[in-house]
């Protein structure tokens, strides 16, 4: 047995793969289920739930929530991307040095566990492998794999059969379980954790042929860890929804205008979905937080708590009471849109010509309910705790180490 940040779980003789499906709701699986029979298989003679994301729901905050088990006011990660006060700065939040707390996949390695980790994107890639004893690699830069830097070298040569895929490329995502299937053909792993990324969920909805036919190559994957004796566990960071007007356009709430129009009011939006991959979302999503000065919050709470199209308006204790975020890396307010709002900063921030029809974006409560699969049963107290609703995507790992 380990204990990580309070959680113990409990060594497994097989090895235990976890999975974060990026962006896919259980629609997108009830779509695609005559494509994919494996997961249909695990569905039926194994364990399926419904459980809750953190808030805001992307990709860096769930994805580190998942392998630390923690809460973003512990380990630190809120967002893709932050305002730092303290250097007036805004900047990418995926530094190491932005996670507070060690993760289930450094201390398994501590412990002389073998551990593997694949990542989709590369801004995943230095915080999921701190401290790590084993092997991580993405599969965006596959091709520039080292030892030294890795754990592993050669992986488009010597592991992998199929060309590497563009980040921007449906493939990227089946690359990665793919991955975890050589590597776990290769040699014994422990442990690992598989990471997609969700350009096809934010350009294509539930049962559209694109949609089903990547989900179809996917399940192949998955059928082989399965074949393997891998105990598996497949969750998501977050779903999708669409974010347009009745014409196709983008429907965004402009919140640093608004409140300069409206109330003379200059505020600075951070939007935390922000990350380098714009193609997929122009920077637009469900969640916003606003630094603004004191003497200006009710005053900028009470302006946009009249806007449709914005469901929740938050002070910083606020947000941070209710969705455990760190009050040290929010702003003043923090904003949830609707089911089909995105919220903006203004027009000219974001190059709204790479989501100028359909544009398809996470962040709010409503892209909070994702599903938790498993190929195998589990015990009685961990079925009923996944059918309880109550259940977070980061207790992952504590069903696939003691639930099963």
């Amino acid at each position: 047995m380990v204990t990580v940040n309070g959680r113990n779980y409990n060594y497994q003789s097989a090895p235990v793969v976890g999975i974060c499906m990026d962006g896919t709701s259980m629609n997108y699986y009830e779509a695609a289920a005559s494509v994919m029979p494996n997961l249909q298989r695990f569905i039926k003679t194994g364990s399926v739930g419904l459980v809750h994301s953190v808030i805001p729901s992307f990709t860096n905050p769930n994805n580190m929530a998942i392998v630390t088990g923690t809460t973003p006011d512990k380990n630190g990660i809120c967002g893709n991307y932050w305002y730092n006060r303290k250097l007036d700065k805004e900047v990418m939040m995926n530094e190491p040095s932005d996670l507070l707390v060690p993760t289930i996949l450094s201390t398994f390695g501590e412990q002389g566990k073998k551990v593997a980790v694949v990542t989709a994107k590369d801004k995943l890639r230095k915080m999921l492998s701190k401290n790590l004893n084993g092997v991580c690699f993405s599969a965006e830069f596959a091709d520039k794999a080292t030892l030294e830097e890795n754990g592993i070298e050669n992986v488009t040569t010597s592991l992998m059969e199929d060309e590497q895929p563009g980040i921007y490329d449906p493939d990227i995502s089946v690359y990665v379980i793919e991955a975890g299937v050589r590597l776990l053909k290769r040699e014994k792993f422990d442990l690992l954790y598989l990471t997609t990324t969700d350009y096809v969920q934010h350009k294509y909805p539930p049962g559209s042929e694109e949609a089903n036919n990547f989900l179809s190559d996917i399940d192949y994957w998955l059928g082989e860890l399965d074949r393997l004796g891998a105990i598996i566990g497949v969750t998501a960071d977050h779903g999708m929804q669409g974010k347009t007007n009745p014409d196709g356009s983008p429907k965004v709430l402009f919140i640093e205008t608004i409140l300069q129009e409206l109330g003379q009011i200059s505020s600075r939006v951070i939007l935390p979905i922000t990350d380098p991959y714009v193609v997929h979302h122009g920077a637009l999503g469900g969640y916003g937080t606003v630094y603004l000065e004191q003497k200006n919050i009710k005053k900028a709470k009470e302006i946009l708590s009249t806007f449709e199209g914005i469901e929740l308006v938050l002070t910083n204790e606020e947000a941070a009471a209710r969705f455990n975020l760190p009050v040290d890396k929010i702003g003043e307010l923090v904003l949830l849109s609707d089911k089909h709002t995105a919220i903006g900063r203004s027009r000219e921030w974001h190059d709204l010509d790479k989501v100028k029809v359909g544009l398809r974006s996470h962040g709010s409560l409503h892209t909070s309910i994702i599903p938790m699969i498993f190929n195998r049963k589990l015990k009685a107290d961990y079925q009923q705790k996944l059918d309880s609703g109550n259940a977070r995507n980061f207790d992952l790992f504590d069903f696939l180490f003691n639930g099963i």
